[in-house]
């Protein structure tokens, strides 16, 4: 019997219309277009902007590029995954108000949130139920609107994080591509380094929060920078020494959008050229959720069925991991 393996088979994309620039911020913030460059590599975010408009508006928008380019029936989409850090509310799935939204009435749906590790952690559950037999075509989302918990009098962070969406659409291969291994981690002791404090059960929404700001994302940048950089390179190098690849058998590196001297430190490790290096990170900044499906939507024409692809991220909590990925279809 012949081995199913998941692979994507449709990717989409959504940004919002207003681009927040470098030199916009130089006049909010005490910092500059020069600064912000060559510690980030970022030249613009785009933010989303409209009352009520809030993750899944992004997310929809994502979906339906996806089904439109695929001419798909959204009938037959089995399960809506939504991985994102920014839920449009409490109590809730997002996922299941996208999926009514884009006529997936056959599918159910619910959020997967592990930071900006949330689109890997997605691949590997999107996988397994496609590599169970039961599902035939699961949707999974990064969507992230990160302006919403962002405090734009806080130079650390406001210069950093953006808001857009990314789809891909897995599905049952018979030729050995899509997911080949996963190696995910976590470690509980690095919450504190990287959060929203207020907002969870643990610290609900009140007078007293709003007016001490903790209702906005903290990050301590060096430690969070420096473990990022360890270990979205450790498992980078572990995918490629567990499966026998060498640095001319890759043809792609995918990893997250948090900051070009990370992306940077990681090909460095693998020694992968930085010709095959993703990067979109100028253009968007940080969407946490939405930077590897961002990535796949803004290189699909350049990626080639069977081309390797290592996937790597980082995130709060602490979540990381790396995911090889064999490329089904060319565009």
């Amino acid at each position: 019997m012949t081995k199913i393996t998941a692979a994507i088979t449709a990717v989409g994309k959504y940004v919002p219309e207003d681009v927040l620039t470098n030199a916009m911020l130089e006049k909010m913030v005490d910092t500059n277009d020069e600064w912000i460059t060559s510690r980030t590599g970022i030249k613009e975010r785009r933010i989303l902007k409209g009352e009520g408009k809030g993750t899944s508006f992004m997310a929809i928008k994502a979906a339906q590029e996806l089904i439109e380019k695929k001419n798909l029936d959204p009938k037959e989409i089995e399960l809506v995954i939504v991985a994102t850090a920014t839920p449009d509310m409490q109590a809730a799935a997002t996922a299941a108000f996208v999926a009514t939204e884009i006529g997936a009435i056959n599918a159910f749906g619910f959020d997967l949130e592990a930071a900006c590790s949330s689109f890997l952690y997605g691949m590997s559950v999107a996988s397994r139920y496609i590599e169970s037999g039961r599902y035939k075509k699961v949707l999974l989302i990064g969507a992230d609107k990160c302006s919403s918990m962002i405090d734009y009098t806080d130079r650390a962070t406001c210069i950093i994080f953006g808001d857009g969406a990314g789809a891909a659409l897995f599905e049952p291969n018979e030729e050995g591509l899509g997911l080949q291994d996963e190696y995910l981690r976590s470690d509980g002791s690095g919450r504190e380094f990287l959060r929203v404090k207020a907002g969870g059960s643990c610290y609900p929404i009140t007078k007293e929060v709003i007016d001490n700001r903790e209702n906005f994302v903290f990050q301590d940048g060096k430690t969070v920078f420096k473990n990022a950089v360890f270990n979205m390179a450790d498992v980078a190098e572990k995918m490629l020494e567990r499966n026998n690849l060498t640095k001319e058998s890759i043809d792609w590196l995918a990893a997250h959008q948090a900051n070009k001297r990370i992306i940077e430190a990681t090909a460095n490790r693998i020694e992968v050229d930085k010709s095959k290096v993703m990067m979109n990170i100028q253009k968007y900044g940080n969407t946490t959720s939405a930077t590897l499906p961002l990535l796949l939507a803004d290189y699909e024409k350049q990626l080639k069925k069977g081309d390797k692809i290592i996937f790597a991220a980082f995130g709060g909590g602490f979540t990381w991991g790396s995911i090889y990925f064999k490329w089904a279809y060319n565009s």
